[in-house]
């Protein structure tokens, strides 16, 4: 029996067709995967499923009803649940009271002895490991994603909706929320993923259903396929999923860290320098001090013990204009948060970091006809893909807003790039073609630090990997020094992996 069947589906943003005639048939208890590249119409669909979008033309199903006047509420009535992949919890309010708020059980006040307890029976039947009464501020991201997909199934959902839900989790909470998805289907769940990660496809769908273009290419039996025919059917073309990595010709030094502290309870500090022509790759489990560590290089946070060194210089106590005055590219963890103004145009975007450059603003006044051509100069060399250059930059797909960044940043006379998970969240097109820029900028002569939660971009980019514990270097050695074993054991914090 098809829990879902979606029968040519279109839907329009003006003129751009988002969705174009797509079909998607789900069987009951099944785990079906929809992937495709960013900007694919995967969320656009699942959106439409869910009754956030009205659909403009086509059929659709649910447990073999037809659905006319579709809405959210309709969604969650019919047994529909979605996890998206920012989560929409209250940090201060425990698992339990996250769970249940909507949906508050008790007649004039809440139940909450019975609350806490059909919580936590549902935690502990899918092997959640979450203790309910725990504030969501104190728990890890991979257990805030358990608590969102807990409320779903609080609510009766059997049909549950995951959108790009490894996106945010380290690898070894990638492989555990796998085997929640094993589970939930042996409870009789149907579950649809939007990825674009081919690894986890093949490991735990029953079908993949391919979309290319805003159009469903093709529906297939997952054990039929192998990860390079998915790679090829996603981008349209055959991609090669190796990289060629030349060794590394280092220079001078352009980052050096002495004795800093990342965290305030870590054991040591660190120190560590980045020359030019080479990658240093940051391993670890997220949480352990990347986010300081980036936030300490650009003076975000304040240095409270040790020193920071740019191009020779003590930047120190230097603010983050004067630091990157020193020629630094920049690629935020949140792009969101640091690198791009959603609502304004793509074009105004460029501007980001270069107001006060000389090249971009002259007597107080920016030069708008060399920041047109500038834009539309990189949006040409680094395929960013939109309408024009006036479409506003929080309409493009993720993918084209991180090439829009790292344009913009290489863009700059840089000799150092600080790349932090510059490929989260990305199709394999856009992931491989950011490798290729990051691989071709150390060609160049950069410096190049990389922070990273995904293992495989380490480990294929690195010249040199640094494992980060706790706010700790574990570990600090060549590529080739490694296996994945020893350095998976480093970044668990067991020295063993030494």
């Amino acid at each position: 029996m098809l829990a879902v069947e979606m029968r040519g589906i279109t839907k329009r943003f003006g003129n751009f067709a988002a969705n174009d005639g797509i079909d998607l048939l789900v069987e009951k208890g099944e785990i079906h995967c929809l992937l495709g590249e960013n900007g694919a119409g995967k969320t656009t669909l699942m959106n439409i499923l869910f009754g956030l979008y009205r659909a403009d033309e086509g059929v659709l199903k649910i447990n073999g009803e037809s659905v006319t006047g579709h809405s959210a509420r309709k969604a969650f009535q019919m047994g529909l649940g979605m996890v998206h992949q920012h989560f929409m919890l209250v940090d201060a309010l425990t698992v339990w009271e996250n769970v249940v708020v909507g949906n508050e059980p008790g007649k004039f006040a809440i139940d909450r002895k019975d609350s806490i307890r059909r919580v936590q029976e549902i935690s502990d039947r899918y092997h959640f490991d979450l203790n309910v009464t725990e504030k969501v501020s104190e728990l890890s991201v991979g257990m805030k994603q358990r608590v969102e997909i807990l409320k779903t199934l609080y609510r009766g959902a059997e049909i549950i909706i995951f959108d790009e839900p490894t996106a945010v989790l380290s690898p070894p909470e990638v492989l555990q929320l796998l085997d929640i998805f094993r589970d939930m289907k042996k409870q009789g769940k149907t579950i649809i993923f939007i990825t674009h990660k081919l690894n986890e496809t093949k490991a735990v769908s029953d079908h993949v259903t391919v979309l290319r273009a805003g159009k469903s290419l093709e529906t297939v039996a997952t054990a039929d396929v192998t990860v390079d025919s998915l790679a090829s059917m996603m981008v349209g073309h055959d991609v090669s999923l190796e990289l060629q990595r030349e060794p590394s010709r280092p220079g001078e030094t352009v980052l050096e860290l002495k004795n800093v502290r990342l965290l305030p309870n870590a054991q040591s500090t660190v120190s560590m320098e980045i020359r030019e022509g080479e990658i240093v790759g940051i391993a670890g489990v997220e949480g352990n001090g990347q986010k300081q560590l980036e936030e300490l290089i650009l003076g975000f946070q304040k240095c409270r013990e040790g020193s920071i060194y740019m191009m020779g210089d003590d930047v120190t106590r230097w603010s983050t204009r004067k630091r990157c005055g020193k020629g630094i590219g920049y690629i935020p963890s949140d792009r969101h948060q640091r690198a791009i103004l959603p609502g304004f145009s793509i074009q105004d975007n460029y501007l980001l970091g270069n107001q006060f450059s000389p090249e971009y603003v002259k007597n107080g006044m920016i030069r708008r006809k060399f920041l047109h051509e500038r834009t539309l100069e990189l949006m040409k060399a680094y395929d960013v893909r939109a309408v024009d250059e006036k479409q506003s930059a929080g309409s493009l797909s993720g993918g084209n807003q991180q090439k829009m960044v790292l344009s913009r940043e290489v863009g700059k006379d840089t000799r150092f790039v600080l790349a932090c998970q510059p490929v989260r969240g990305l199709d394999i097109g856009a992931i491989r073609y950011i490798h290729e820029i990051l691989l071709d900028l150390k060609k160049k002569g950069k410096g190049i630090l990389l922070i990273s939660a995904e293992l495989t971009d380490i480990l294929q980019l690195s010249d040199r990997i640094a494992v980060l514990y706790k706010g700790e270097i574990l570990a600090m050695r060549k590529n080739e020094d490694y296996t994945t074993d020893s350095i998976g054991l480093l970044m668990a914090g067991q020295k063993g992996g030494q």
